[in-house]
C-alpha cells in the first residue's frame, strides 16, 4: 500500500479542515485519530502477519510527511506512537526481540506515547531527573515530571524512564518501562496552551510513585552515553519521523504560497499576477530549492536504517543533522511563503499563520541546534580537549 492509498486526498482534506478548528479551540484531534485507527495507520510498523502494514522506516516517514501536509499537529502527536512501534521494528530487524510485545500490543489496538522528556534535562536519554526506586517484586516506582507528553488524552501505554540512584555502585542505572492508563500514581496536567502544535495536547505528566511491574520493564542501562541498540533505535525513529513531519509542513507551506502568488494581482502593474514579479519568483524558487534538498536526505537516512547500513560513528551525526535540516528548512520555507503571500497571511485563522506557529515547535525537539552541532563536530573533529 502506498502513502497515497493509505492517506487519500479526500481524507487529507478532512484533516486539513479540522486542523483549523483544533488549533482555534486548543482541542485534541479525536476525529482524526478515529479515522487513522480505522485506516490501520497506527499499525504501520506492525508485521503483516499480525494484521499490520509491515512498513519500514522509509515508508512510514513518507506517510508521516504526507499526513503533515494536512495536519502537522496530528502528525506530530501520532509520531510518538510510531516512535515506539518503530523502535520495536528496528530492533526486531536486527535480531533483538526485547520489544516485540510493543508490536503485539499495537496490533491489538493499544496506543503508545512517549514520556521521556524532562524540563532541564539536556542529557536526553543518557540521564534522568526522574527517580526509579526498585521494589521487592522486581518492578520500579517512578517519581518525576515528564513534559511534552503528546497524545495525553488518548494513550493507553506510556513509555517512561528514570534513574535508580542506588544501582551500579551509586553511579545510577537508567530504567525504562511502560505504564498503562490504569496505572496508579500519575497525573496528566491540563496545561497545554501553546503557540502552535496545539492539537497534539502534549500535557505534562506527573509521576507520583507510578509503579511499573517487572514484566513491563524492558531496559536497564548505565547512566551516560552507551552503544545499546535501544539508544540507536530511539534516535533513528524519533529524529527521522520528526524530520518527516516538518518536511511535510514545509511542503504544504510552499504549495499554499504558490497558490496565493498565482491569485494575487498587482494594482501598480495593472492587475498583473504576482507570479510574474521577478522578486516573488526568486523567493518561490528559493523555497522550492530548499525543499528539493531535503527530500532525498530524508529518504536516504530512512532507507539506510531499513537496510541495516553501518555508518558507525557517523550514524548520530546523520540523524541529528537530518532533524535540524528539516526543522530549519521548514521554518525558512514557511517564512518565504508568508513573504510572497502578503498581509492576508498575518490574519488569525489563515493556514500560513497556523503553519508559521506550528513550525516554531521544531526548534524545541531533541536534538536541539546546539546539541546537534556538537554531535556533528565531535564526529568529524573529535571531542574538545581538556
Amino acid at each position: 500500500m502506498t502513502p497515497e492509498e493509505l492517506l487519500p486526498d479526500t481524507l487529507l482534506e478532512r484533516f486539513r479542515i479540522r486542523a483549523a478548528g483544533y488549533d482555534r479551540d486548543n482541542a485534541f484531534f479525536h476525529e482524526d485519530l478515529s479515522e487513522l485507527v480505522e485506516a490501520g495507520y497506527l499499525k504501520l510498523f506492525v508485521p503483516a502477519d499480525d494484521g499490520g502494514l509491515g512498513f519500514g522506516l522509509e515508508a512510514a516517514a513518507q506517510c508521516q510527511r504526507r499526513l503533515a501536509t494536512a495536519a502537522p499537529a496530528t502528525a506530530l502527536a501520532v509520531n510518538m506512537h510510531l516512535v515506539w512501534t518503530g523502535v520495536a521494528q528496528v530492533l526486531q530487524s536486527r535480531g533483538d526481540a526485547s520489544m516485540d510485545f510493543v508490536l503485539k500490543e499495537a496490533a491489538a489496538g493499544e496506543i503508545f506515547a512517549f514520556g521521556n522528556s524532562e524540563a532541564g534535562n539536556d542529557s536526553v536519554l543518557f540521564d534522568s531527573r526522574t527517580t526509579a526506586e526498585p521494589m521487592p517484586d522486581g518492578g520500579y516506582s517512578f517519581t518525576g515530571t515528564k513534559i511534552f507528553t503528546s497524545l495525553s488524552p488518548a494513550w493507553t501505554r506510556l513509555g517512561i524512564f528514570g534513574k535508580d540512584p542506588h544501582a551500579t555502585d551509586g553511579s545510577g542505572e537508567l530504567v525504562h518501562g511502560f505504564i498503562t492508563r490504569d496505572t496508579v500514581g500519575y497525573r496528566i496536567l491540563d496545561d497545554w496552551d501553546t503557540l502552535g502544535m496545539r492539537a497534539s495536547q502534549s500535557g505534562t505528566t506527573v509521576l507520583e510513585g507510578a509503579r511499573v511491574p517487572a514484566e513491563r520493564i524492558f531496559r536497564k542501562l548505565p547512566a551516560g552515553p552507551n552503544r545499546d541498540p535501544l539508544i540507536f533505535a530511539v534516535f533513528a525513529c524519533f529524529e527521522t519521523l520528526l524530520a518527516a513531519v516538518y518536511t511535510g509542513l514545509g511542503e504544504r507551506a510552499l504549495a499554499v504560497g504558490v497558490e496565493t502568488v498565482k491569485r494575487r494581482t498587482s494594482f501598480k502593474n495593472g492587475g498583473r499576477s504576482y507570479s510574474q514579479d521577478p522578486d516573488i519568483r526568486w523567493k518561490v524558487a528559493d523555497a522550492a530549492m530548499a525543499m528539493d534538498n531535503l527530500y532525498p536526505q530524508l529518504a536516504s537516512v530512512a532507507s539506510d536504517v531499513d537496510a541495516l547500513v553501518d555508518h558507525g560513528a557517523q550514524w548520530f551525526p546523520k540523524l541529528v543533522g537530518l532533524k535540524v535540516n528539516a526543522t530549519e528548512t521548514a521554518r525558512r520555507v514557511v517564512d518565504l511563503a508568508i513573504r510572497v503571500s502578503g498581509g492576508s497571511s498575518y490574519f488569525r485563522g489563515s493556514e500560513l499563520e497556523r503553519l508559521y506557529r506550528d513550525v516554531l515547535a521544531g526548534m524545541f525537539h531533541p536534538s536541539d541546534d546546539e546539541s546537534a552541532h556538537n554531535t556533528v563536530a565531535n564526529a568529524w573533529l573529535g571531542p574538545l580537549e581538556d
